[in-house]
This record gives C-alpha cells, sequence and structure tokens, in this order.
C-alpha cells in the first residue's frame, strides 16, 4: 500500500512539471467550440474537431495502453525546458530500481551543479544532501542544481549522464530528441516533441519504481 502511495504521488508529480512547463514555455490555451479571436487554424492532424489548442504542438496519450486521443504537430522539434527533468527522474529511478544508488545515499554537490542558473534550490558547493531529498527538491521545485548534482553522482559528470539520457531516449524510440544538458537549460540542439514527451512521461509513471 505504501509504495503504491508513493506512484500516486511520483503520478501527481510529473503530470505538475508537465502542466507546469504548458503554462510557462508554450503558452497554450485550450478553446472548446468556438474559436478564440486569436485561434490557430485546426491542425490536420487533430482528430477531434471540437477541441482547438494554440500551442504549436500538443498530444494526448492514455498511460496504460500508449493510444493516442489527441495529437496536433506531434513530432515538432521544440524546446522542452524543464520537461528535460522527466528524463532526469526516469534515469534516477531506474538506477535505484537497480541497485545502483539507494534513497539514503549521500549526494556531494559541485561547483558545476551549485552554478546552474534558472530554477533552483541554491545548493551550495560541497553540501550534500540525500538522493530523496534530491528527487523532492527535482520534482517539486523544478530544481536545476539538485538535476546536476543526481545526474553528476549517476554519471560521474553531467556530460556522461547526458549521454545516458540519450541512449534511453533511443531505446525509447523518441525520434525528435536530442538532449544536451539535464535540467532543460535552452541551449542549442536541445530539444524534445511532444510524441517525445508523452513517451518519456509513459515510460515514469506506468512502472513501480523503487522509492
Amino acid at each position: 500500500m505504501e509504495k503504491k502511495c508513493q506512484s500516486i504521488v511520483l503520478f501527481y508529480v510529473v503530470i505538475g512539471i508537465i502542466l507546469i512547463n504548458v503554462v510557462l514555455f508554450s503558452g497554450s490555451k485550450i478553446v472548446y467550440g468556438e474559436k478564440s479571436e486569436n485561434n490557430v487554424e485546426k491542425d490536420n492532424n487533430s482528430s477531434n474537431n471540437e477541441v482547438n489548442i494554440e500551442s504549436k504542438s500538443a498530444i494526448l496519450m492514455e498511460g496504460a495502453t500508449g493510444k493516442i486521443i489527441y495529437k496536433k504537430n506531434p513530432n515538432e522539434r521544440l524546446n522542452p525546458a524543464s520537461i528535460t527533468k522527466i528524463m532526469t527522474l526516469l534515469l534516477i529511478y531506474e538506477n535505484m530500481d537497480s541497485g545502483k544508488i539507494k534513497s539514503s545515499d549521500k549526494v556531494t554537490v559541485s561547483e558545476h551543479a551549485a552554478s546552474m542558473g534558472g530554477s533552483q534550490v541554491f545548493l551550495e558547493p560541497n553540501e550534500q544532501q540525500s538522493v530523496e531529498t534530491m528527487i523532492k527538491c527535482i520534482s517539486i521545485a523544478s530544481a536545476n542544481d539538485a538535476a546536476v548534482a543526481m545526474a553528476e553522482h549517476i554519471g560521474g559528470s553531467e556530460e556522461a549522464f547526458v549521454n545516458k539520457m540519450n541512449k534511453r531516449a533511443k531505446e525509447l524510440g523518441m525520434k525528435d530528441t536530442h538532449f544536451v544538458n539535464c535540467c532543460g537549460l535552452d541551449v542549442e540542439g536541445h530539444y524534445s516533441s511532444a510524441k517525445d514527451v508523452a513517451i518519456m512521461s509513459k515510460e515514469l509513471i506506468t512502472k513501480d519504481h523503487e522509492i
């Protein structure tokens, strides 16, 4: 029962990250029925003509089966911002599942991790926090510094961890994704698509990961 409750919490945390980033970065707006003044033309890929979404790209996937219920430019490559952290969290949980790391392990913050801008929890160089605490910082505060600290803890360096992210993306069939960092800071060559975000989100929230 405890693991079930933890899985439910993880599900809502991930959904929260996704929704926050949709609002902040895509400026999406859902319009039912009549078009709004600024509404774009309905996309040919749309499977529901009664729903108009003003964002560049969107997808609605049924989690258990992977069935696509709605789509609009699902393969368009866009900056995923902090949605990137879904893959970061996925690799963290998979490393816990395999026993390579434990929730109680102490993570030492490097100067590089502490120097991250954007959303953060202001970790200090050489500060130590548990894996469990770092996961909370990433999930709740979308903390770039915690994400990089965990990447270095698992991969030895952020670059090595990002290579693992891209390898995992390829394994999942994410054809329109390339990661350059583990936290989502906007840099050239860092992109994903609505479909790929749905794929990695499904992988994270539907598996019974160890916590």
